[in-house]
């Protein structure tokens, strides 16, 4: 269907339908992307697809939050009537995603997935640290009951807990959590220092992520998943707020030899 044709859809239907501005835009937004075409493929990605509408076009309303859900639901069910039921069977996800707290990044959109396929743990900064229960608490339901094969750390450029980070101003509370991020730089101090200052931050974004990925190979639930022969693979991603790309840091761990130094290993007992 050429985009004549694609116009004159949105048309008729615009006027069948004598829908509101935000639901125009929904429309235009699947008629842009292929929904509307009788020809194109329909599936569940199709209907579930997160759609860029601002709360300023639900009137700043928590009601208008409803309608949506109401009417997302709606959608879904008339698409796919038997979604909803599957879905309270239980889930079966294959990919854990520890990523940042920034309401730019939410990781099912960014990577085209709908429910119940990314198991979500996000904070400031996508830290994962050794004493946060919250954090081990994530990894441990993810790999040792829900059977992740997949563990993606995910960070994004111009994150505001880098920045923080580099920085020797007060921010309060969020600095004792950011603290391991001055660590970091320290680790790797010369590097950073001999980038121009515009590069820095961005580095700084990278080797974040990197160190997270340490942090979580080195735990003894990813160690004794591979000590049983489990497939889990820890991955490095960082996502640009400018482009809407991800870039893969070619940071994969699969096994404990991967780790950056074998004080991180785990040993096993062998029960003769």
């Amino acid at each position: 269907m050429d985009e004549n044709e694609n116009a004159d859809n949105f048309k008729d239907a615009e006027e069948i339908l004598n829908i509101n501005k935000s639901e125009r835009k929904i429309m235009r937004a699947q008629s842009e992307m292929g929904f509307l075409d009788d020809h194109a493929p329909r599936t569940s990605i199709d209907i579930i697809t997160p759609l860029p509408i601002s709360f300023s076009e639900v009137g700043e309303s928590l009601e208008g939050l409803l309608e949506n859900n109401k009417k997302w639901a709606k959608t879904i069910t008339a698409q796919v009537p038997t979604f909803f039921a599957n879905h309270a069977k239980g889930q079966n996800p294959k990919i854990v995603w520890i990523g940042c707290s920034d309401s730019r990044v939410p990781a099912e959109t960014v990577v085209q997935l709908g429910p119940g396929e990314i198991f979500v743990h996000r904070n400031i900064a996508n830290q994962f640290n050794h004493t946060d229960l919250n954090s081990l608490s994530v990894l441990q339901y993810a790999v040792d009951h829900l059977k992740v094969e997949h563990i993606i750390v995910c960070g994004h450029y111009g994150c505001g807990g880098v920045l923080a980070s580099m920085s020797n101003q007060q921010h309060g509370l969020v600095d004792h959590w950011l603290r391991n991020i001055k660590d970091v730089y320290c680790a790797n101090k010369s590097e950073i220092d001999a980038l121009p200052e515009c590069d820095r931050a961005n580095r700084m974004v990278e080797l974040n992520v990197v160190q997270q990925v340490y942090n979580i190979a080195a735990t003894n639930i990813v160690q004794n998943a591979w000590e049983g022969g489990r497939k889990l693979e820890v991955h490095g991603w960082v996502y640009d707020l400018g482009t809407g790309l991800i870039k893969d840091l070619e940071m994969n761990i699969r096994e404990a030899k991967d780790l950056r130094d074998q004080i991180f290993q785990v040993l096993f007992e062998k029960i003769n």
